[in-house]
């Protein structure tokens, strides 16, 4: 599976909750939320912008706006330098 499209991030606010498979989400680790992946996938994010690239973990579901197609932890999101923007344009890739 292979999509591109908007990403963005969440943070502090939804650092300790639960993710709806059950973790407690960690804003420092690498994990994503995807509407229909499943949990436990690997995926490659690269930052259309810049080339840089990260592996995340399905973890959670969202993101819930229409425009955005993966919800990046703030480790993920900053490690591609989309932290001060909030978004970004994103290739997101499937590995399992």
């Amino acid at each position: 599976m292979v999509a591109v499209g908007k990403a963005s991030y969440y943070a502090t606010r939804f650092h300790g909750r639960t993710t709806a498979n059950g973790e407690t989400f960690d804003m420092k680790e690498f994990t994503a939320a995807h509407r229909s992946l499943p949990f436990g996938t690997i995926v490659r994010v690269t930052n259309l912008n810049n080339g840089k690239m990260v592996f995340v973990k399905i973890n959670d579901r969202g993101p819930f706006k229409k425009n955005r197609i993966i919800d990046l932890s703030k480790a993920a999101a900053k490690k591609l330098d989309l932290v001060d923007n909030g978004i970004g344009r994103v290739k997101i890739e499937a590995y399992n």
